[in-house]
């Protein structure tokens, strides 16, 4: 029984340095969140087993659970570089399959349609408003610029600011909101899919996306001209790195000690 048991924590520990590795090679990627393997102990008994015999078979792993504390603001001076400066996740949907991922990595860009996008398919979701900046729906619509003014002026530049409006400049001088960015927030974070690209999807353990606008309730106040880094402190994944070898280690060298025993005891029949 020792060689299972020993044999599972070997796993474990083997998780464990798979999730901090996995930490470590996100330690540049803007918008990550870092993650923690959490453990739970195995016991073995019946209802007729007296409790202060029960014995215990081991550890499993219980839960590899995101970290989503606020990561170091970068400031960049791009227009179209935003940070979210506490809670939320901009929502960002796919113009191939119609899907709506969430993201932390506010690094934008546009498209050749005037569209706001991650640098992919995906494009920024915001509320509609009027010339003035009011939003006038609290449905979210894809976020895209118009090539020319009303006047027929061409297109100069786009501005991301801090109270989520986005504002089109034109050659004629005039400057038009296109929309708010539409913020969203889940009742347990924690329970959103990871898809890669500092992307996460719903899932019954997050619950549906609330929307709302930047600085009100539970939604996150906006940083213009900046993203949120990684919040993987490398120091302390180095420590976990070491302790996960240590755990890795001393299974091994149980699973060694319980094969010296059984040997041991093959001989005494010698």
């Amino acid at each position: 029984m020792s060689f299972y048991t020993s044999l599972n924590g070997m796993k474990n520990a083997q998780t464990d340095l798979g999730v901090i590795a996995h930490n470590i090679a996100n330690v540049e990627t803007n918008g990550f969140k870092k993650g923690s393997t959490q453990f739970a102990d195995i016991v073995a008994g019946s209802a007729q087993t007296n409790p202060r015999m029960v014995k215990g078979i081991g550890a499993t792993l219980e839960a590899i659970t995101q970290n989503f504390a606020l990561g170091p603001i970068e400031q960049t001076g791009g227009a179209l570089d935003v940070a979210i400066t506490g809670d939320g996740f901009f929502a960002m949907k796919s113009a191939e399959s119609g899907k709506t991922v969430y993201t932390r990595n506010g690094a934008f860009g546009t498209d050749e349609n005037g569209f706001i996008t991650d640098g992919g398919v995906n494009r920024l979701q915001i509320f509609p408003t009027d010339a003035d900046g009011n939003v006038t729906s609290d449905t979210p619509v894809d976020a895209q610029v118009a090539a020319t003014n009303a006047a027929g002026a061409e297109f100069v530049g786009v501005v991301i600011g801090e109270d989520g409006v986005v504002s089109a400049s034109y050659a004629d001088g005039s400057v038009e909101a296109v929309g708010s960015i539409a913020l969203a927030s889940f009742i347990t974070p924690t329970g959103l899919k990871q898809i890669g690209s500092s992307n996460w999807e719903s899932t019954g353990l997050s619950g549906e996306a609330k929307y709302g606008s930047p600085g009100t309730g539970q939604y996150g106040s906006l940083l213009s001209g900046a993203v949120e880094r990684s919040n993987v402190d490398i120091a302390e994944e180095l420590v976990g790195l070491i302790t996960a070898q240590r755990n890795f280690q001393a299974n091994a060298k149980a699973i060694d000690t319980a094969t010296q025993i059984s040997q041991t005891v093959i001989n005494l029949r010698t």
